[in-house]
């Protein structure tokens, strides 16, 4: 353990345990009517992809209606939430038109059948974070140093989704550079948590858990190099898959890196408030090969999945992080309880040795040098400079956020470790990705908390920002995770867990979101609906 790091972390956790109470007694009322979302009234929007593809199928429903639909919840969320950075819907409705053309142009139920069988999701639409690059659609990923900047071209992940028929409705917001766990920026304003406007959606993908967790996106594309996707959906309420290292190319993402081990960690992947779309959604952005190493195609017997758990950090080293809330844990013992009536083997995991997980987290991403920086690089360490560029932001003079810099400071400064320690948890850290398969094998998830704490106050994700190693240990490893809704905690947030697979596992998570979905119904809609009749 590096002592300078546990220090920060101990500190942290004495601040919260004094400060927390004092702010939800105090300081911060409960939520009003007036900080609620209005409840979602088109039945459209309560569908499923394989639902809403049967009525499209069948000529029940046009591309129009359906996206048109989503057009009109999304303005009027939008308002509360600022999650949308550009949209696209006059584009959208265009092409809309063109798919319910091209349906109807079908002479037979059977060119119905083929039209669908080779685009899957056609006439669907979807929404894409700004760091996965939309043609022609603003490319700054939060950023004033980047605000004129459009993408050239599509992202290669994004680029599947449309050949499958999806039609980008809009650009959601992220963070500078998707160098934070709160989505605020100095370009776009805050976006929201549509449960709770006090509080944060997350990050980086924060547009992308805010439009889904408020029923204003079918589905969308968010990106995840330290708990990117299944941050916000935890904060959201939605089901977010990280795909296994490598499996989901970031070609055409930003932030990015030449250093061909780079998709090891930053993966893209679907975010979405129906566990069943996942598969398929995976399936899509993976492309033909690598879907089929990940054999999402063949079907999981459930009752063959090996589930272990566990409640957080064991020993020493989760004495010192933030307890895990409460309701995480009763959410990780409710679906074990579930699954072992199933008849699943249920078993407390005894993991591999963690003791050092903050700083494995941590070098991972100290050792990114040739990831894109806030600051241009110019090969000197720039660590005063990082420095002085805080000091000057938390004074409202820098064109960078707290946030960002706070980021690149942990990487200039190879996360205040020397490099011969960073090379020995990075040492440590490859031997543990073999103990973790061995661990889970080709039957086994791990069930354990996405992070300890559920959607915290804006300003004040700094005390969540020191359990990162929560999320960011599983992409320094490479591990598939899928986050699941568990349903809302007291104060109407949201809480979930991660079902974690060895690598290339991705189906088994997938497999078990589904049954904790059937269980206990998955997401919940921040305001019970009000649907037309």
């Amino acid at each position: 353990m590096e002592i300078f790091l546990r220090i920060i972390v101990i500190f942290v956790k004495a601040f919260a345990l004094i400060i927390s109470p004092l702010l939800e007694a105090f300081v911060y009322p409960r939520k009003s009517k007036s900080t609620l979302i209005p409840p979602i009234r088109n039945r459209l929007l309560t569908l499923s992809i394989q639902e809403l593809r049967s009525r499209l199928r069948s000529r029940q429903l046009t591309s129009v209606e359906l996206v048109r639909a989503y057009i009109e919840r999304i303005e009027v969320v939008n308002k509360h939430l600022n999650a949308v950075v550009e949209s696209r819907y006059s584009a959208a409705l265009e092409e809309a038109t063109e798919t319910d053309d091209l349906i109807a142009s079908c002479g037979s139920t059977a060119d119905v059948e083929k039209l669908f069988e080779e685009r899957p999701l056609l006439g669907l639409p979807v929404t894409i974070k700004e760091s996965c690059a939309l043609e022609g659609m603003t490319f700054a990923v939060g950023s004033l140093s980047r605000k004129s900047t459009k993408a050239q071209a599509d992202g290669e992940a994004v680029e599947r989704l449309k050949s499958a028929g999806a039609i980008p409705l809009l650009i959601s917001a992220t963070p500078e550079y998707c160098f934070s766990i709160e989505t605020d920026t100095l370009l776009n304003g805050r976006c929201l948590n549509p449960y709770d406007f006090e509080r944060t959606p997350g990050g980086s993908s924060g547009g992308e858990g805010s439009l889904n967790g408020a029923g204003a996106s079918l589905f969308g594309i968010g990106s995840d190099i330290g708990g990117s996707v299944r941050i916000p959906s935890l904060y959201c309420g939605i089901f977010g898959h990280k795909p296994s290292g490598g499996v989901v190319t970031v070609k055409g993402h930003f932030p990015n890196s030449k250093d061909p081990n780079f998709e090891h960690y930053l993966v893209e992947g679907p975010m979405t408030r129906f566990a069943g779309d996942l598969s398929e959604l995976l399936q899509i952005m993976a492309g033909k090969e690598n879907s089929a190493k990940l054999r999402l195609r063949e079907p999981v017997q459930l009752n063959q999945i090996k589930v272990q758990y566990a409640l957080g950090f064991e020993g020493i080293n989760g004495w010192m992080h933030q307890s895990v809330d409460k309701d995480i844990r009763d959410a990780i013992c409710r679906a074990t309880t579930h699954l072992k009536t199933l008849g699943l083997e249920v078993n407390k995991a005894k993991l591999p040795n963690l003791k050092n997980s903050m700083e494995m987290a941590l070098s991972g991403i100290a050792a990114q040098d040739l990831m894109d920086y806030l600051l241009e690089d110019d090969g000197s360490c720039k660590v005063g400079e990082t420095l002085w560029e805080i000091v000057k932001s938390i004074g409202g003079h820098s064109k960078y956020t707290t946030n960002g810099l706070t980021f690149e400071l942990t990487r200039r400064s190879g996360a205040f470790m020397s490099q011969s320690k960073m090379n020995l948890y990075l040492e440590e850290t490859r031997r543990l990705i073999g103990e973790f398969a061995n661990l889970l094998g080709d039957n086994g998830v791990l069930l354990f908390p996405t992070l300890n704490l559920p959607a915290p106050r804006h300003k004040w994700s700094f005390l969540s920002l020191w359990g990162i190693d929560y999320t960011l240990m599983f992409n320094v490893l490479g591990l598939p995770v899928t986050h699941v809704p568990m349903g809302l905690n007291e104060r109407g947030l949201p809480v979930g867990l991660s079902v974690i697979g060895a690598p290339n596992q991705d189906r088994l998570c997938l497999r078990v979101a589904v049954e904790l979905e059937r269980a206990f119904g998955g997401w919940k809609p921040p305001v019970p609906n009000d649907l037309d009749n």
